[in-house]
């Protein structure tokens, strides 16, 4: 864990308002087992929610009908495959009918990364609904982990860095798309990985920047030269999460941007002369490199086995020798981006469960991924589904804290709040620009937003708990309403979750879940 102490030499004679990390005990309590305690018990919990019962339902829910078996393809094949027109009912006998192939290769929309994870989870439990929605499961609960861990980072403090890994562990989204496998939990993984890379660095270099200037001085005017090692890990992420849906390119954009901008306040804090021309001259291209450049190499990796092997769609014959069968595939491999571009903004076609990004945050359209009426439930009508919605004490509360980090943001420019609003913006307002054109979208396209708008709350709980400084009835009151607010959310979740995990429920109960007609 690095300190605060580089940053502080960086702020020295430096008149600012208070950041939240001062604000909050300049000390970690603890150290490091407590930074890692309470991120792994939460961690754990995240586990079981998302594995326990993870076969069921037994069945093919919603777009797993495209990703599981387009993930066998791959193993398979080494690219996405036809399938017969009966392959779920095939999938689902005991055993598994695993005789499902048509002829040629299959158009596919999104590219191939988040399927080649799915196959993992198929390469080790079977074409089952555990096996398929294993890897689902698991990055799902990491991504628990890596949340705790980067609000820890960002606070300096063990109780909001665990407070973030809990309220993502009992999002219902996030629940659900960790429980199904679709591509959605894959890609919010990476962008969240990326950010906690950047995170890091950011860290890291102010430290290296710091120390530099103490032994060498600044005696040109632009600073010593600082290598973002961490950006390279940054880049390997953002490229995994482009090649799992489109999605990632707006992150390479406002992520390559954050890192420029936290260089020059690096630089301008340190007191160089020309912070602005120093990181041009010694950072700018480093980071282009590193965070477009190898996104971009990593993106094109991910299709190996569409490049390397013949019959996939558009692919045709394969030239002998890997180079050539490199570059003989690069216009193909272009033409077929033509092709899913085309799809993207072309889909307009109208779906029960289809939402808008402006109504998201109020969760007005959540997506039923599954839905039937067994009997076993003691009444004359049952219920059973999965409903793929947002916890509403988080979704809700975070369009209040997302201001509170904005108005935080315009007045002290913290740069926690900026990254944070950064982050959520990336992942919200591209869409309202499809939605204007009518773009087919759900509500779960929202899941790469839902890091950032945890983050939103527990940084706006750091401030109403206020500094360690702060008299002691302020921060008894502010820790009060911090933990009612976790009990409401913990309460909110536990009455939902029936229907987010596919419980078997009387119809009235889940009535009574079905809080709005939209909802229906």
């Amino acid at each position: 864990m690095t300190g605060i102490e580089p940053e502080t030499r960086l702020e020295q004679g430096r008149r600012r308002p208070p950041s939240l990390r001062q604000w909050l005990s300049p000390e970690v309590p603890g150290g490091r087992l407590l930074g890692w305690l309470g991120p792994l018990i939460v961690t754990l919990f995240a586990g079981v929610l998302r594995f326990w019962n993870l076969g069921r339902p037994r069945a093919v829910i919603f777009d797993e009908t495209y990703y599981a078996k387009d993930a066998y393809a791959l193993l398979k094949f080494g690219y996405e495959h036809n399938t017969v027109k009966d392959a779920d009912k095939l999938l689902l006998q005991h055993p598994p009918n695993l005789d499902i192939w048509a002829n040629g290769g299959s158009f596919i929309a999104h590219p191939p990364a988040g399927k080649w994870m799915i196959a993992v989870g198929e390469w080790l439990f079977g074409m089952t609904p555990f096996g398929w929605r294993f890897s689902a499961a698991l990055f799902g609960t990491l991504s628990v982990l890596i949340l705790a861990r980067v609000a820890r980072r960002m606070t300096r403090s063990n109780l909001l860095g665990t407070a973030a890994g809990l309220l993502l562990a009992v999002d219902g989204m996030h629940l659900v798309t960790s429980r199904t496998a679709i591509l959605d939990i894959f890609v919010m993984f990476w962008i969240l990985a990326a950010f906690a890379c950047l995170v890091i660095d950011r860290d890291v270099s102010r430290a290296t920047l710091a120390r530099k200037i103490a032994e060498r001085g600044d005696d040109d005017g632009l600073g010593p030269f600082v290598m973002h090692w961490w950006l390279i890990p940054a880049g390997l992420c953002l490229g995994t999460a482009t090649a799992t849906k489109w999605t990632g390119l707006y992150y390479i954009a406002a992520f390559g941007v954050l890192t420029l901008v936290w260089s020059m306040g690096s630089r301008r804090a340190a007191g160089v002369r020309s912070p602005y021309a120093g990181v041009f001259a010694f950072e700018a291209i480093p980071a282009f490199l590193s965070v477009v450049v190898l996104s971009a190499i990593t993106y094109v990796a991910w299709w190996s086995g569409w490049i390397f092997n013949a019959g996939g769609w558009g692919r045709g014959r394969v030239a002998s020798g890997p180079v050539n069968a490199f570059f003989q595939a690069m216009p193909r491999l272009w033409d077929y981006h033509q092709q899913m571009w085309h799809f993207h903004t072309t889909l307009t076609v109208k779906h029960d469960y289809q939402s808008w990004p402006w109504n998201w945050l109020v969760l007005k359209r959540p997506v039923a991924f599954y839905y039937t009426q067994p009997s076993g439930c003691g009444a004359s009508t049952c219920s059973r589904e999965v409903l793929d919605i947002g916890t509403p004490a988080i979704w809700w509360v975070s369009i209040v804290t997302l201001l509170v980090l904005a108005a935080w943001w315009l007045v002290y420019r913290d740069w926690r709040a900026g990254a944070t609003l950064l982050g959520f913006l990336a992942g919200w307002v591209p869409w309202f620009y499809y939605g204007l054109n009518h773009r087919t979208m759900f509500l779960f396209y929202a899941t790469p937003m839902l890091p950032f708008m945890v983050l939103s709350i527990v940084l706006t709980i750091g401030l109403i708990i206020g500094p360690a400084t702060a008299p002691p009835g302020r921060r008894v009151f502010g820790a009060a309403v911090a933990g009612a607010y976790v009990l409401t959310v913990l309460a909110n979740f536990y009455y939902l979750y029936p229907v987010l995990a596919g419980q078997i429920l009387p119809y009235s109960s889940w009535h009574a879940r079905m809080w709005f007609m939209s909802w229906i």
